[in-house]
């Protein structure tokens, strides 16, 4: 985040604008919607502009900018056509640590004004921090279809009633999830119907039934899928959104933590080979204890809960502890990352079927029937498999499978750090000792791979040697 992102309260403050042609019409139209005392200096306006000073709307002062201009103001908005002069006036403003905006010279501006989506009390703002004013439009142009006039009378409803809703419920948890059934409930639905009235009778009655929720909260075992965020599902951002605290492991990308509710408290409780952060049997007892005290916990899983996710072990424990739980699926790293690779599990020419399999070393060996995963026409996914890389080629290929069978690894999957290494069973561990790949990695081997060249449609960004450092981003 380049740039801290705030809402600045000018009601009746002075702000100052130098400048007085259409730019500096758009900014003064903006600080008069927010309540602004606005001051423009300039030699001539617009004529928009003069019809506002001639009602005393806007103080106008008819000449070119002084430092003295400066004296009281809260904010400053350079807007003439002379960049060195606009430059001048942010020197100025900075040494005297007031904001300022500088109309098309983003290096000099201590802040910027964003896209904004008025709904009032609703206000959003979208920025791109300065990268493409046109792309904050096109995203501001977008989300009005999905911000109606009814959140700016929601908002309103929301602003009468918080003191009476904190006078009733004490707990902060317990206000919170009053306002998530409201706000999703029948009291929102009939104020963006427009009844307005019934609105107010129906909040009524909820406030009056309100009581604080018991102690026992609940654990929902979200899948955050292989990693990219946009393929994370609706019900899984909604309960993201509610937790109060988020338990998660190092297959969770950073891009999807940021989608959690901001003040949720973060507990990490990663694991990798042979350097547990927290035992599986911690981890079921913390899900217990949280939820018995009162919280609603988001435990975060890369991939899907119940593909090598371990939630089965994780609901186990809940359910003999009578802690209500729910189970959100996700996108296993299976699918994510064939799809992103161009390569079908399936296809009527390659594969008729297609095998889940955990290529996890216990004992320096990998227990699993060879054999069976040596008939043709099948597709077969080892999950955790990069240390036993060597074991499954050689296993394989003494139960059978052709040493020219296609093989695919897929490195941190349906990100922009994807990588693909492909080759055969006969060739794939020397590519490999050349140019070593990260975890986590998802091993693919079948005959559909020779598809990946016709069909792959995700392009990989080029590597260099500085991407070994990178941290991991989740695969499963």
């Amino acid at each position: 985040m380049e740039l801290l992102p705030i809402f600045l309260e000018v009601k009746n403050k002075p702000c100052l604008v130098i400048g007085g042609g259409e730019t500096a019409v758009r900014k003064i139209t903006s600080l008069r919607r927010a309540g602004a005392a606005v001051r423009v200096v300039s030699p001539r306006l617009d004529e928009s502009l003069d019809k506002l000073a001639a009602t005393g709307a806007i103080v106008h002062i008819q000449r070119s900018f002084e430092e003295t201009d400066l004296t009281g103001a809260v904010l400053v908005i350079a807007a003439t056509d002379d960049p060195v002069v606009n430059r001048h006036i942010a020197d100025i403003a900075r040494q005297r640590a007031i904001p300022v905006n500088v109309v098309d010279q983003p290096a000099a501006c201590s802040f910027i004004m964003p896209s904004v989506i008025d709904r009032s009390p609703v206000v959003v703002a979208v920025s791109t921090s300065t990268a493409s004013p046109v792309l904050a439009r096109l995203l501001r142009t977008r989300l009005e279809s999905l911000i109606p006039a009814g959140y700016g009378r929601l908002g309103a409803l929301c602003g009468r009633y918080r003191d009476a809703v904190k006078a009733r419920l004490a707990d902060p948890r317990d206000r919170r999830r009053f306002w998530d059934r409201v706000l999703q409930g029948a009291v929102a639905e009939r104020v963006f119907s427009g009844q307005l009235e019934e609105a107010d009778a129906a909040m009524e009655c909820e406030l009056a039934a309100a009581e604080p929720e018991g102690d026992m909260g609940e654990v929902y075992l979200v899948g955050a899928g292989p990693g990219d965020p946009d393929l994370l599902t609706f019900r899984a951002l909604r309960l993201m959104q509610q937790a109060d605290v988020v338990v998660y492991d190092r297959l969770v990308a950073e891009p999807i933590l940021d989608l959690v509710r901001r003040d949720a408290k973060r507990v990490f409780v990663g694991k990798e080979r042979n350097n547990h952060v927290m035992r599986q049997e911690e981890i079921n007892r913390l899900l217990a204890d949280l939820a018995k005290a009162g919280h609603r916990v988001v435990r975060l899983k890369g991939g899907d809960p119940f593909i090598f996710g371990r939630g089965g072990e994780e609901i186990d424990t809940l359910a003999a502890q009578r802690i209500p739980f729910q189970v959100v699926p996700g996108i296993t790293a299976a699918s994510g990352c064939a799809t992103y690779t161009g390569i079908p599990l399936t296809h009527r020419d390659y594969a008729q079927s297609v095998t889940f399999v955990t290529g996890y070393l216990k004992d320096g060996t990998i227990d699993l029937n060879w054999r069976q995963l040596a008939q043709p026409s099948q597709t077969v996914v080892f999950y955790m498999g990069l240390l036993g890389l060597a074991i499954i080629v050689e296993k394989l290929t003494a139960a059978g499978v052709p040493p020219d069978m296609p093989i695919a690894l897929v490195q941190q999957g349906t990100t922009h750090n994807q990588r693909v290494y492909t080759g055969t069973l006969s060739t794939i561990l020397e590519r490999v000792e050349q140019d070593p790949p990260q975890p986590p990695m998802l091993i693919i081997v079948g005959e559909v791979v020779r598809l990946r060249e016709k069909l792959n449609w995700f392009r990989e960004p080029r590597y260099s040697d500085q991407d070994a450092t990178r941290p991991p981003l989740p695969g499963s």
